[in-house]
């Protein structure tokens, strides 16, 4: 439609060319699988969670930054300490030691928040 005939009302008629059909059969191809993500580490810095028990105990750490999995980070013994770890992207986090199978805050850290369980969560600031 030229410049001056638009918005006059004027209806313009397009032909549409169609392919003939082809006799030759279909050649289906087939996709790669997608691949997944890798996972993301997050961002951050690396936090080192220490809690004091006894030689031979199961010591986990679990908290939001590992949707609060009681079997997620096993902790590590070595001179009467229980060490693990966790490379955390900047903000707060509440977690608890899980010492054969009782959840425990840590009793090094006076920063804690009351839970729905009644019982209280440490929690730690990354900056």
């Amino acid at each position: 439609m030229s410049r001056k005939n638009a918005g006059k009302g004027n209806k313009e008629t397009m032909k549409i060319k169609t392919a003939k059909k082809s006799s030759a059969k279909k050649v289906v191809t087939k996709k790669a699988p997608a691949r997944k993500p890798a996972a993301r580490k997050p961002a951050g810095k690396v936090v080192l969670f220490t809690v004091h028990a006894d030689k031979g105990k199961a010591v986990y750490i679990a908290g939001e930054f590992n949707k609060w999995n009681p079997t997620a980070k096993k902790m590590a013994f070595k001179a009467g300490v229980y060490s693990a770890k966790l490379k955390l992207a900047p903000g707060n986090y509440q977690y608890k030691f899980v010492i054969d199978g009782t959840w425990c805050a840590d009793p090094e850290n006076a920063n804690a928040v009351p839970n729905d369980q009644g019982t209280y969560n440490s929690v730690i600031t990354v900056k």
